[in-house]
């Protein structure tokens, strides 16, 4: 079976994590956040993924190579110009070998799901859909894209992030992956951007196109936002998802070779300690993501909070769900708290922030 992830977008939501690194490269419960989607797409049954790059596409195939250490084979598709969702996966496209009527999944390079990736393909098949789409229910779906259906799992309509309160017909929203039959995602517009829930599924469907919905309410998160990555990280390394990806066995922590944790020290909630980081006696790091190189003083306090590598946390300092860019320096005794961020800089006593021209 065939895939294609959509790994072009720029991730500004997560700056600074993002400054000089893409979305799906961030470094999620020990490896880049894409080797979990590829390590479960290939537990799943596939065997080629097409990568849909843009933004900073060069970091890419150095890490991954041709996919052979993963088992799998890998093809890169750069585009040059944005062409969203929709056209992404037509550019992509190209480098598809199936049959026209043989199922293609989609995936979003955002999205860490317990979901069953090969029943959904089953169901696809089963529904003789033309595409099919894993859908989640939440408690607030304003902000996301609502597809309601039939009793028999059929896609009535499509409201892409509804305007008004009245157009909140369902908590069912799109969950970001999907089936294709190929021979539709040659309908898609080439050379041109297209969004495949503003325009895709709205036209497939008034074309009376099969879409079927599977409704799944298993563990789902959008990491699109710092606090997201954070916890989609602890609960990786937690086991709360199980991943082929994660370098160690599920627990409270997970400390990369190389790291120094001082006896003292407390480590939980699904923290990482990259290689290289130092972690002093005394400090205490909860639910956290800590790079490589990094360094929490004695005394420290970090709380569900990404720390850049190669950054210093000075004594005594008090973090809670904040981010603190590469090799930025938080200087002892500070407290940033409610979601502060950092980029490469230094906090100092009086709580200012000076920033480096080389960072």
């Amino acid at each position: 079976m065939e895939a294609i992830l959509l790994v072009g977008g720029k991730g500004s939501r997560l700056r600074p994590v993002t400054e000089h690194t893409p979305k799906p490269m961030v470094p999620t419960a020990g490896v880049p956040f894409l080797a979990h989607q590829l390590t479960r797409a290939r537990a799943a049954g596939v065997d080629h993924v097409v990568l849909a790059t843009s933004y900073l596409a060069e970091v890419f195939e150095p890490y991954f190579g041709d996919g052979a250490s993963l088992g799998l084979r890998i093809t890169y598709v750069h585009e040059t110009e944005p062409l969203g969702t929709g056209g992404a996966i037509r550019n992509a496209a190209r480098a598809l070998t199936c049959d026209p009527g043989e199922p293609v999944l989609i995936f979003n390079g955002d999205i860490l799901t317990g979901l069953d990736i090969a029943a959904l393909v089953a169901s696809h098949r089963a529904a003789g859909a033309d595409v099919s789409l894993h859908l989640t229910r939440v408690e607030d779906p304003s902000a996301f894209g609502l597809v309601p259906t039939d009793a028999d799992g059929r896609v009535l309509a499509f409201t892409e992030k509804p305007e008004h309160p009245d157009e909140i017909v369902t908590d069912q929203v799109n969950a970001g992956c999907y089936v294709f039959r190929r021979a539709v995602i040659d309908t898609i517009p080439d050379g041109r951007p297209v969004s495949v829930e503003r325009e895709t599924f709205p036209g497939l469907l008034a074309s009376g196109a099969h879409l079927h919905g599977v409704v799944d309410e298993t563990y789902w998160m959008d990491l699109g936002r710092p606090a997201a990555l954070v916890q989609a990280s602890a609960d990786l390394v937690r086991g709360i998802v199980p991943s082929p990806a994660v370098p160690g066995p599920a627990g409270e922590y997970l400390v990369l070779p190389g790291a120094e944790v001082a006896a003292g020290a407390k480590l939980s909630g699904g923290t990482v300690v990259g290689a290289g980081a130092r972690i002093a006696a005394d400090a205490v790091v909860d639910g956290s993501i800590v790079l490589d190189g990094a360094r929490i003083d004695q005394g420290a306090q970090v709380n569900a909070s990404f720390i850049g590598a190669g950054a210093v946390i000075g004594s005594r300092t008090v973090l809670d769900s904040a981010v603190i860019g590469d090799r930025a320096e938080v200087g002892a005794d500070n407290e940033l708290v409610g979601g502060a961020r950092v980029w490469c800089g230094s906090v100092i006593p009086d709580a200012a922030i000076r920033f480096s021209p080389n960072c």
